[in-house]
């Protein structure tokens, strides 16, 4: 049992030096291996090259039970499948159990968004602090180059192309991609410039400041941005990530350039993306629904 304590242990470091994995998914990796870890000892079985498809079907009901939803059963499904193949390229054990249980179907949710004179509302807020200019910079990001929240809190000073107007970002696994900003990102940015030294207490490399003049957490940019949005009257609990799916919305209703957005999200698949040809068609059903005559009833 102390063996395979150890094989786990390397497992997680090989999850984070080696995939690259996000703090927030290894936490939610060792969450899953514990559940599946629990499971087979309540089952007598201790010895995971004994481990068989039955009993990994029988993990996956059992979790299921218990009121796991289709995305969390999926996740905790792929946490044990990537542990076996690991155990089967590092260790020789002779089958993943894992490989042959499907995936159990969820229903996929629509990204919420927010429309096009909501932001305008949104990004125009009033003031002429610098926390003000700061807030306003964020969000201009957020919307105008489709980043996800610890993108836009990891950007550093050096990130920035002023000629060229291009961001650099590290998204997830840390790969980085390039991603163009517009005109208003770009007038948001300088004003946040010249303020960025008035927050600033010692020696730091980071694009946005707290006002303690440390990097900006996640969590700082939530708050500011679900307070802008009650002050600036959106009916919406409004959210960092909502921006980037109004960004990507946004564009593909305009370009229905597909692979464009793929690339300008960061996503690794095709098929992330395609979440946003089933917005864009509930948009185009709901003009149909209003315009067209032999449509309503």
């Amino acid at each position: 049992m102390v063996e395979w304590q150890d094989r786990l242990v390397r497992f997680f470091i090989y999850l984070e030096s080696e995939r690259k994995y996000s703090r927030h998914t290894l936490s939610a990796y060792q969450r899953d291996i514990q559940a599946f870890s629990q499971f087979c000892t309540e089952n007598d079985q201790i010895d995971w090259a004994d481990i068989d498809e039955a009993l990994v079907r029988r993990f996956v009901a059992s979790q299921h039970r218990k009121g796991l939803s289709g995305r969390s059963l999926q996740r905790r499904l792929s946490a044990v499948r990537t542990l076996f193949n690991y155990l089967c390229r590092h260790y020789g054990l002779a089958n993943n159990p894992a490989d042959g249980v499907p995936a159990p179907k969820s229903a996929r949710r629509l990204p919420e968004t927010l429309g096009v004179d909501q932001l305008n509302n949104l990004l125009a807020m009033p003031g002429d602090d610098p926390l003000t200019h700061r807030d306003h910079a964020i969000m201009e990001l957020l919307y105008g180059c489709g980043l996800r929240l610890s993108e836009l809190t990891g950007l550093n000073l050096t990130n920035i192309d002023w000629r060229q107007q291009i961001l650099t970002v590290s998204g997830k696994g840390n790969k980085q991609r390039r991603i163009p900003f517009g005109k208003k990102a770009a007038d948001a940015l300088k004003i946040w410039m010249k303020d960025r030294s008035l927050l600033l207490k010692q020696e730091e490399e980071a694009l946005f400041l707290s006002k303690d003049g440390q990097r900006i957490s996640n969590r700082s940019v939530q708050q500011r941005l679900k307070k802008w949005a009650f002050k600036q009257g959106l009916n919406s609990n409004a959210y960092p990530h909502m921006l980037r799916h109004s960004f990507a919305s946004h564009i593909l209703e305009s370009s229905s350039d597909l692979r464009a957005v793929q690339e300008l999200l960061g996503h690794a698949n095709l098929s992330t993306t395609q979440i946003y040809t089933h917005l864009d068609f509930q948009h185009l059903a709901g003009v149909y629904d209003k315009a067209h005559p032999r449509s309503r009833k």
